[in-house]
This record gives C-alpha cells, sequence and structure tokens, in this order.
C-alpha cells in the first residue's frame, strides 16, 4: 500500500504574502484615490464659476436699460442677479452641484468677479474674473 498524503488549502506562507500584496496595493491606491474627490469638487467649482461669469456677462448684454450686474446670491442652484441702477432682478439657473455653499459676484467698468465658497476641494474658496 502506497501512503498517499493529500493537502487541502493553502499553507500559512502562501496566505501572508497574498494578505502583504494587497496591504501593499492598498497602501499605494488609497492616496490617489482620496485625492480624486477634493480634485472633482475643484472642478465643480471651477465649472459654476465660469457659468456664472458668462450668466452675467448674458444679463448685461440683453439688458435694454443699460443696467449692470450689481451683485449676485445662489439659492436652490439659482442665481440671482440685482441690477444696478435698475432696481431688476435676473434669475438664472446655474447647475451648482452640491459641495457650493455660496456665491457672489460684483461687475466692475471693465471686469466681472465671482466669489465662490465650496466645500470638500483643496482651498474651499475660489475668486474668478473676466474682462468685459
Amino acid at each position: 500500500m502506497k501512503n498517499v498524503k493529500r493537502t487541502q488549502g493553502f499553507t500559512l506562507i502562501e496566505l501572508l504574502i497574498v494578505i502583504a500584496i494587497i496591504g501593499i496595493l492598498a497602501a499605494v491606491l488609497l492616496p490617489s484615490l482620496l485625492g480624486a474627490r477634493a480634485k472633482a469638487n475643484d472642478a465643480a467649482a471651477s465649472s459654476v464659476g465660469r457659468q456664472v461669469l458668462n450668466a452675467m456677462a448674458a444679463v448685461e448684454v440683453g439688458n435694454n436699460a443699460g443696467a449692470t450686474v450689481a451683485s449676485c446670491t445662489l439659492a436652490s442652484k439659482a442665481v440671482t442677479f440685482t441690477l444696478s441702477p435698475a432696481t431688476q432682478t435676473d434669475t438664472t439657473s446655474v447647475n451648482a452641484p452640491a459641495p457650493i455653499t455660496a456665491v457672489t459676484c460684483a461687475s466692475s467698468a471693465t471686469a466681472y468677479t465671482v466669489n465662490l465658497s465650496y466645500t470638500g476641494g483643496t482651498s474651499g474658496a475660489a475668486v474668478y474674473t473676466a474682462n468685459k
């Protein structure tokens, strides 16, 4: 009779090597995955800033009374522009995702300025300007 030895499963060394490889991969990938969310929030803030700048220009160009944008506020994903010297307002829909917390803007004779506050990004605030 032959002595047949059957082994089933993995040895302890094989399991430890696999766990070590998984740990090394996790240590390499986690920092880059955590930074992706902050970059996405920064990109969302940049996009909203450009949208508000474009909306400011559109409101001023489309206004027949010659008024300029005095200020703006963000509420429920809609930017409301207050015009000066006229006491009229213009509401424009801007797709502002969840990280955007506040938008304020001003218009001078030569430029538009948008101040943006947001959460989850690298800075939390940004200023965007565009020449008229």
